[in-house]
């Protein structure tokens, strides 16, 4: 446990942003997840889902809550799986 004054405030703020960066980074994977399960649900809808996780996910990066290649790496599979989606369903109508 921490004696001076400066390491307990460092604690408390080591305290608030594990809590801030917790919060962050399960918003991000909600809002990625849920957009995955919209585009193989419903294409039409997907994409405000899309929109959403994109947003979250590029935010959490930039505050640095997970690494920016992580986020760029699960917006590119979103965006991946949008794009076959998409495919498919522009092949089975011709």
């Amino acid at each position: 446990m921490a004696n001076h004054k400066s390491a307990l405030k460092r604690n408390r703020q080591n305290i608030k942003r594990r809590e801030r960066n917790k919060f962050n980074r399960s918003t991000a994977k909600t809002a990625a997840q849920k957009a995955l399960t919209a585009i193989v649900k419903d294409a039409k809808a997907a994409q405000s889902a899309i929109t959403q996780a994109v947003s979250t996910l590029a935010k959490t990066a930039a505050k640095g809550a997970i690494p920016k290649r992580r986020a760029s790496r699960k917006i590119s599979r979103i965006y991946k799986a949008r794009n076959k989606l998409l495919a498919t369903t522009a092949h089975a109508q011709k």
